[in-house]
């Protein structure tokens, strides 16, 4: 077969290459194609007759791309509007920061305590609106803000309807998964170390998407994180062009099961406590529907805004998943890298024999105290009181003595022996609420 190389203009992703190549592959003479959105070329192989440029440049206008160079990407954007819209998505988010602190939505879920399956849609509702949403929501935000951007033609509905979809998977796929882990216990939950390494995926995921958004960067917009194309046809990408597949945001909802969000764990261990299917099944779909209000209007907002409305919300949401995205990385990080820290005051510690007793609070805003000075080579018991079990707070982690514990209502007790003098931090799982304890000579 001969071959011949076509630049094409357009191109953003591995679903552009596929519509293109369908489109490509209607025209008799070409027995084969290869498009790469990387590149910004079709390589073309036919037989017999050579198909004309007219007939490629229809097909691949048919497909919503046209034949050319792509102009070349600077590092930094040359257009003062991509500024103005930057700084003002800066004000908007400090105003939206103020006013959450000023009403407390940060501490929304400090006063639930109560147990029982029908608050599973409760705790849902909080993390819809507070913490989770920096881990699930900044993602959703994310990724529906960035498909918005690059269809500004598709219609409210066809923007909107994929995020029905991946709630509608979150939902099912936390029934099934809850009660799987409700009938086989813990066996399905990652160690504290993979979670951190997943937390740092998606933090970097976020970061990319966000500065993507902000346009202030172009030479970005040719750098994406794209399933292989034989994965995209699988979930049915190949079919629509104006938005996400069904098929892959089903898929994509329930495995947010997976992600490490700190009430996510909470209804989790809830799950495994019950040893039902049906239980367990309940509580984690009960939690998932609460949630969607939250996810929900995330999606919304990013289907209606058009014209300049739309350039200053795509700049208020990349802000606001890049500030999400650090977040993230950050907290796994210190789980994962811990750094030694100056030194604190010595604590008032009660000593039994050769065993150091020291006391915390567990609540909904984290440890009290959660800072303490012990001795080097004597046995420490570590009495936690803990008072709200829906939190992040709730499973406590200490890697350094392979110590990765759910809290249970009331008083716990962990014990370890320090070896060395140094730092031993402890934190969530999701590294938001830390603590440490001072080992002395």
């Amino acid at each position: 077969m001969e071959k011949i190389i076509v630049p094409i203009k357009g191109m953003h992703c591995k679903s552009c290459e596929i519509l293109i190549e369908e489109s490509l592959k209607e025209i008799k003479s070409i027995k084969k194609c290869e498009v790469s959105h990387v590149s910004g070329r079709a390589k073309i192989w036919y037989d017999e007759a050579k198909p004309s440029l007219n007939q490629i440049s229809k097909a691949v206008e048919t497909a919503g791309y046209t034949l050319g160079q792509e102009d070349k990407k600077h590092w930094l954007s040359r257009n003062p509007r991509d500024y103005y819209y930057l700084v003002n998505g800066v004000a908007i988010l400090f105003l939206l920061f103020i006013a959450s602190q000023m009403f407390g939505l940060s501490d929304i879920a400090g006063n639930l305590n109560s147990k029982s399956i029908a608050m599973a849609g409760v705790i849902g509702l909080v993390a819809g609106v507070s913490s989770c949403m920096a881990l699930i929501g900044g993602l959703v935000l994310a990724l529906s803000a960035r498909h918005s951007e690059l269809h500004p033609e598709a219609t409210r509905m066809e923007k909107f309807r994929p995020h029905l979809f991946f709630n509608l998977g979150r939902i099912l796929g936390f029934a099934v998964l809850g009660g799987l882990i409700g009938l086989v216990g813990g066996a399905l939950q990652p160690s504290i170390k993979v979670m951190s390494i997943l937390t740092i995926a998606v933090g970097a995921v976020m970061i990319l998407l966000g500065l993507k958004l902000i346009e202030i960067f172009p030479i970005l917009q040719r750098v994406n994180i794209t399933m292989p194309k034989f994965v995209s046809r699988l979930l049915g990408i190949k079919q629509e062009d104006k938005e996400y597949s069904h098929k892959s945001a089903f898929i994509g909802g329930a495995l947010t099961f997976f992600l490490p969000c700190g009430f996510t764990q909470a209804m989790q261990l809830y799950a495994i406590s019950t040893g039902s299917f049906v239980q367990g099944g309940l509580i984690m779909s009960l939690f998932a529907l609460g949630t969607a209000p939250g996810l929900l209007s995330v999606g919304g907002l990013s289907s209606v805004f058009k014209g300049a409305k739309a350039k200053l919300f795509f700049a208020t949401a990349g802000v606001a998943v890049i500030a999400l995205g650090v977040f993230n990385v950050n907290n796994a990080s210190q789980i994962l890298f811990p750094q030694n820290a100056q030194a604190v005051k010595l604590n008032d510690n009660t000593v039994t024999g050769n065993v150091q007793e020291v006391r915390m609070t567990q609540g909904g805003t984290g440890y009290s105290p959660n800072q303490f000075t012990v001795k080097k080579g004597s046995p420490v018991r570590w009495i936690i009181n803990s008072t709200n079990q829906y939190t992040c707070a709730s499973f406590i982690s200490m890697p350094a003595y392979k110590i990765s514990k759910p809290l249970k209502a009331g008083e716990n007790i962990i014990e370890f022996t320090p070896t060395k003098t140094g730092d031993i931090p402890f934190s969530c799982s999701m590294g938001m609420y830390r603590g440490k304890f001072t080992v002395i000579n």
